[in-house]
């Protein structure tokens, strides 16, 4: 077997998108694949602190994370970037002009802070674990180091604001939308130059529309049973449910489970 470089999405991915869990066989997989002398990697949306705990539990100590901003190798964290600053303090700009609200991540945790309470008058509480700082003072358009928006509009309301686009970002409620770095194959491309492994070396494993960025002609493409119809159209190869151990059938299908080559 010919030494590959593999990178997994998370969610609904390595685990079960109907319990959040990581699914048993998927962690066997990854073990099989290490043994056999591959490189396996992480390559999600999430923040580094919320890949870590996952890396750990699966004894992955590569990851790209972050949408690609931040890279990981050997567990040392080699590069964290933040959102263009110009282009963030543009985007506030016109969310204050049309009234709004916000929160900003800063730091890797789970911080936010805000200036005003629009955000949570327009869209509530966030839906995960969220330490809330208020900041009246907060010189919004001197910042340069956010990694991430929270920015309360409602799905119906999106195409009211064309400027939005100019950000890449999530819907991860119908409350609010989650702007953060959204480059998560040149984190792939900037990992591969630093191990010195050719494209045609990868192969990536999604099950989400996210996942459409890192699915690249030069890369072995595929796509969980789970995923969206979409993304398994631009797939080389669709594999099993996520939850039917679809990653670890998909790698003995491939005998990727063998040994490399001297």
């Amino acid at each position: 077997m010919k030494f590959k470089v593999f990178f997994f999405d998370i969610d609904g991915t390595l685990t079960d998108d109907r319990t959040h869990q990581i699914v048993p066989s998927a962690k066997v997989a990854i073990r099989c694949l290490q043994e056999a002398g591959h490189f396996v990697a992480i390559a999600t949306g999430r923040m580094h602190y919320k890949t870590v705990d996952v890396a750990r539990e699966l004894g992955i100590h590569h990851f790209v994370c972050a949408g690609g901003g931040c890279l990981v190798l050997n567990d040392e964290i080699i590069s964290n970037e933040t959102l263009d600053a110009e282009l963030v303090h543009d985007y506030l700009k016109e969310a204050d002009r049309h009234h709004l609200g916000y929160l900003l991540l800063r730091e890797d945790n789970d911080s936010v802070e805000f200036k005003d309470f629009c955000f949570l008058e327009q869209a509530g509480l966030r839906k995960e674990l969220t330490t809330y700082h208020y900041r009246p003072g907060l010189e919004i358009f001197s910042l340069r180091d956010i990694y991430k928006i929270y920015l309360a509009v409602q799905k119906e309301d999106e195409k009211k604001y064309p400027w939005i686009e100019s950000l890449g970002h999530l819907r991860m409620s119908r409350d609010y939308i989650v702007v953060q770095y959204d480059k998560k194959n040149e984190g792939i491309r900037n990992l591969l130059q630093v191990i010195q492994a050719k494209p045609d070396q990868v192969v990536v494993f999604g099950d989400g529309n996210n996942d459409k960025v890192m699915f690249e002609s030069d890369y072995f493409k595929v796509a969980m049973g789970n995923g969206e119809s979409a993304l398994k159209e631009m797939a080389d190869y669709v594999a099993d449910c996520s939850y039917h151990d679809g990653i670890y059938k998909t790698c003995m299908h491939f005998g990727w489970f063998e040994k490399v080559e001297d």
